[in-house]
């Protein structure tokens, strides 16, 4: 009789060291989407702007106002589409990821174009590096200055005889830049009777008098000229 008892406690004590396993609904979760959003990841028609591309800033920079449709068209090589673009006066506002076929790609890239006020539309089919269509969405700005510049190197100041000054290097047409007929390779030493020290004094320049008239003085091919620049509103945006 003790025996028994024994062994029938021994099996509900090893009885009890066992789990019973939950049902399917709780052992099974749901799995997640393959393109259901997780932090840090773009994922399912997810829209992400370009740093300083908010609404109130596009809406005050932009050329003109966005069209009912974005045109849209397919996007070959990414570096030389953007430089081709930038090249015509377009900023970059933002980029999406979405799965989708030929047709469901364009009318989501448009949706989220319209969305977004994007006046261009770049898509890319999925290639090698995943099976999400790419868009990669522009708005025309009016550029407060429109070209880039840099600080003068000392044999270029040297030949000029200036203390400072920057040279003028690729001009976005349509822009105040190249309303007032600057072309690459300007030296400009002054604005408005203003010594240029350098770039970041020439920024700060053309921040200070947005909105406004200013008058270059420059150097090209030896020849010392006067340029008026109407220069735009400036925003809190980076230049392309």
């Amino acid at each position: 009789m003790q025996r028994r008892i024994a062994t029938v406690g021994l099996l509900l004590i090893l009885t009890g060291c066992l789990s019973i396993p939950p049902s399917s609904d709780e052992s099974m979760p749901a799995p997640k989407s393959r393109y259901e959003h997780q932090p840090g990841e773009v994922k399912d028609s997810r829209y992400e702007p370009e740093p300083g591309r908010n609404a109130e800033t596009i809406a005050q920079m932009r050329a003109a106002p966005a069209p009912a449709v974005p045109e849209l068209a397919p996007g070959k090589n990414a570096a030389d589409d953007h430089g081709a673009l930038v090249a015509k006066g377009y900023v970059r506002i933002g980029t999406a990821h979405f799965p989708g076929t030929d047709a469901s790609a364009r009318d989501e890239a448009i949706r989220i174009g319209q969305e977004a006020s994007a006046d261009y539309i770049l898509l890319y089919a999925p290639g090698a590096s995943g099976d999400d269509w790419m868009a990669v969405y522009y708005v025309r700005f009016q550029l407060p200055f429109g070209a880039t510049f840099r600080d003068l190197r000392a044999d270029e100041l040297d030949t000029l005889g200036a203390a400072g000054g920057v040279r003028i290097g690729s001009i976005i047409n349509g822009t105040p830049a190249s309303r007032a007929n600057l072309i690459a390779g300007d030296a400009v030493l002054q604005v408005n009777g203003t010594p240029v020290a350098n770039r970041a004094a020439f920024q700060s320049l053309l921040r200070s008098h947005a909105g406004h008239a200013v008058t270059l003085t420059i150097v090209r091919n030896g020849e010392t000229l006067k340029r008026v620049v109407r220069l735009g509103a400036m925003a809190n945006v980076t230049a392309p």
